[in-house]
């Protein structure tokens, strides 16, 4: 039987309540709207204002599934839009009603733009995402993020880290909007390039799967205009309910999994550990890269 629920002063039927959607779990979508409405204040700060593309699974995490980005007909009047540059509306999640309204279409998976709303030409982190290959453990994913973060440093370089949920890392680095998507891309590209350069045995920037062999990918295209990454703490549809944690690199050391982090336990984490992405928030703590591009120009 649906169900109605008050969220910010706007109602929301919430169809099929008890509906699975993640069976060997037994994680039912009131279960999942609990960890959306708990996680508010988290995955709001990182999502809003920036253009969503979610993913939809209706009947559960290992059925089929869909990609929204438009700002579908029958969007409650609640729901902000921004509008992208070919006059499509995209959702702007930016209130706890809109992500409830998502997790009741079964939306398990939240991606954002690497740019804000307001910049849409200019990313605000340089983001280095770590991809392995068929057959490659995580702890190959860890070696070569350690590889990054120590040269990063030599450089006196302040870099963030969080997991992707699913099988890789992401390194972020804060730009504050300093740069547009032409210069972060060659910016990405000299280090992608160099990493790669540096251990060819373990790193490649090969696109095609077919020809990376057991070597991670170093993906610095992702980052552009228009495209997407999953957002902090946003849940991903795999068997564990993990969710995309960031974390800090003295845990990357110790030894990490994806499945460490899900969302029987992010709040509880958060509670103790705090927002480690939240001072990418402020674009006060902003690297510079101007040499480098002088150096590449």
């Amino acid at each position: 039987m649906d169900k109605i629920i008050m969220v910010d002063n706007n109602k929301i039927k919430i169809s099929n309540p008890h509906k699975i959607l993640w069976p060997e779990l037994g994680i039912t979508k009131v279960d999942y709207l609990k960890y959306l409405i708990y996680i508010t204040p988290y995955i709001i700060k990182h999502a809003k204002d920036r253009f969503l593309t979610t993913i939809r699974y209706p009947d559960g995490y290992d059925k089929k599934f869909f990609y929204q980005k438009k700002v579908p007909s029958y969007a409650p009047e609640f729901v902000d839009s921004a509008r992208w540059k070919d006059g499509s509306e995209y959702i702007n999640l930016n209130k706890q009603a809109t992500l409830v309204w998502l997790g009741n279409l079964a939306s398990l998976e939240f991606h954002t733009t690497f740019n804000r709303i307001q910049k849409p030409f200019s990313p605000t982190n340089l983001v280095f995402d770590l991809d392995p290959s068929e057959g490659q453990v995580f702890e190959q994913v860890i070696e070569v993020a350690l590889k990054v973060y120590d040269t990063l440093n030599k450089l006196k370089i302040t870099s963030y880290v969080k997991t992707s949920g699913a099988t890789g890392l992401q390194i972020y680095i804060p730009i504050g909007e300093k740069y547009d998507y032409n210069e972060a891309r060659q910016i990405s590209k000299f280090f992608a390039e160099y990493f790669a350069n540096k251990y060819p045995h373990i790193i490649t920037i090969e696109r095609l799967k077919e020809k990376r062999g057991k070597k991670l990918y170093f993906d610095y295209l992702q980052m552009w205009e228009g495209k997407s990454i999953i957002t902090p703490y946003s849940p991903r549809a795999t068997k564990y309910a993990s969710v995309s944690m960031p974390v800090k690199w003295e845990e990357v050391k110790a030894g990490i999994k994806p499945q460490d982090f899900t969302i029987f336990n992010a709040l509880d984490r958060i509670k103790r550990v705090g927002d480690i992405f939240e001072p990418l928030l402020d674009n006060r703590n902003v690297e510079s890269f101007s040499s480098i591009l002088q150096q590449i120009k």
